[in-house]
This record gives C-alpha cells, structure tokens and sequence, in this order.
C-alpha cells in the first residue's frame, strides 16, 4: 500500500460524516421549520398559508440548489412533513393545532406535494457557452 491510500480513505470518511451532518442538520432545519409553520399558517388566513407554502417552498428548492443533490432536500422535507404530521395530531386534551378545514388540510398536504414535486425535478443539463467567433455550430 503506498501513503497515497490512506490520505484518500481519510479523505473520503471526512466527506462521509461531512455528509451525513448535513443531511441530519437539513432534516432538523426541516423539522423546527415545519413546527413554526404549523403554530403559524393560520395567522392572517389565507395570506399566512401562502406565505407558509412559500417558505417551506423556499427550503426544499434552496437545499436542492445549494447541495446540489436531492439528498439534503428530501431530508428537510421529511423535517416539515414529519413535524407538520407530529403535530396535526390531537394532544392529550383533546386540542387539535391543524384545524379540519379547508386551510387546515392545505396545510396537512400541500407540504408533501411540494417536497415531491421539488425533489423529483429532473436536475437541468449544463449549457455550452457558444462564443461570437465559433458561430452557432458545436465543437466535436
């Protein structure tokens, strides 16, 4: 085995527990970001529904973006939709955070739609930049 081995296995565990960090801190982003929402998204109805949808939008499509992948933005939507699930159901007075009605089932779903959608968006092939003295026919 040479020395070049090692540093590379080294390397490459970093990158794992890196890795692996970043999924579980998306996925806990995910979930204090459902749970706020959930106590919030009935503030000034309809507005703070959309605005809620916007948010949790805003999350999943930033992490997809930022990372690059579609690891680190299901593990936020599972965050949101985990916490929005957790919290929908009654407490133990019988007290009740996402409401049966329209806005309330809103809630309940359009947050997994929106996570799916996002997530299973095919991810855009990079453009070839054509300069003006190459003209419009490609290079082999």
């Amino acid at each position: 085995m040479s020395a070049v081995q090692p540093q590379q296995r080294a390397l490459h565990l970093v990158a794992v527990v890196l890795d692996v960090l970043g999924v579980a801190f998306a996925g806990a982003i995910g979930f204090v970001v459902g749970a706020v929402l959930t106590f919030t998204h009935r503030l000034s109805a309809p507005w703070g529904l959309v605005l809620a949808f916007a948010i949790v939008l805003a999350l999943i499509a930033g992490f997809r973006l930022a990372m690059g992948g579609r690891l680190h933005s299901a593990a936020a939507a599972l965050g949101v939709v985990l916490a929005t699930a957790l919290l929908a159901l009654p407490g133990a007075g019988g007290s009740v955070l996402i409401v049966d009605d329209a806005l309330g089932y809103g809630w309940a779903l359009a947050p997994a739609l929106m996570s799916a959608i996002v997530i299973a968006w095919p991810k855009p092939r990079p453009r070839r930049i054509v300069h003006a003295a190459e003209g419009a026919a490609p290079r082999p």
